[in-house]
């Protein structure tokens, strides 16, 4: 998995991520500016030098700054720049690979309500990878990122209820939220979907129905 910040990305972190903190939009802003401010503490500085560093634009590309200015970022509380930082550990770009560490970024911007940063913490738990296993723990952190939109939360969480691990096996769950991940464009959801409504009578199915209407509509960007 590739670390990836793209100057949308700075400037949607900025935007909503990082705005209580520092009004300025340093994405616009001139390297020299940025670095003055970044090495001030000024958090959003920090984390744009550091995605400067990491696509090499407007100062040499460098995966070990790009690391190093991202971490003063995560530290100061900004949820991007720790989900970033969790990357950087998980794929070793920039740093020493350190899975354990990189998990514990994740859960600091989880959280904080960072919808990716909780898809992939619930990953890990779902597969042991950094944490003890425990598929309980991924399921309610997919459930945060799936109420937040996130179309492979939505289907995680339907093949869970589906198979019904560490849950109780439930198909209206499952046909519910497959059949929103569905809508939002995961191919693979659609069978699951109807093998769901295939298990279920017909009083039960209109009632999965609804519920995937509802989950669909609260999990819309507000």
């Amino acid at each position: 998995m590739k670390v990836i910040w793209s100057i949308e990305l700075v400037l949607l972190a900025l935007l909503t991520l990082i705005q209580p903190l520092q009004a300025q939009d340093w994405s616009k802003a001139p390297p020299a500016a940025v670095q003055k401010a970044a090495e001030q503490g000024d958090a959003g500085a920090q984390f744009v030098l550091g995605a400067m560093y990491e696509h090499g634009q407007g100062v040499p590309k460098d995966d070990g700054q790009a690391a190093v200015w991202t971490r003063k970022a995560a530290e100061q509380g900004v949820a991007m720049a720790q989900y970033n930082l969790g990357l950087s550990y998980i794929t070793g770009q920039g740093v020493p690979q350190d899975v354990a560490e990189g998990v514990a970024w994740f859960r600091k911007a989880a959280e904080q309500g960072h919808a990716e940063a909780q898809l992939s913490l619930g990953l890990r738990y779902y597969t042991g990878q950094g944490v003890s296993k425990d598929v309980a723990e991924g399921v309610v952190w997919f459930r945060k990122a799936a109420e937040q939109g996130l179309a492979e939360a939505q289907f995680n969480l339907g093949v869970i209820y589906g198979e019904g691990q560490s849950v109780p096996q439930d198909y209206q769950q499952a046909y519910a939220w497959l059949s929103v991940a569905a809508t939002n464009g995961v191919a693979n959801a659609v069978k699951y979907r109807d093998f769901c409504a295939q298990q279920l009578p017909p009083t039960q199915l209109a009632e999965a129905q609804a519920l995937a209407t509802r989950y669909f509509e609260a999990s819309r960007p507000k």
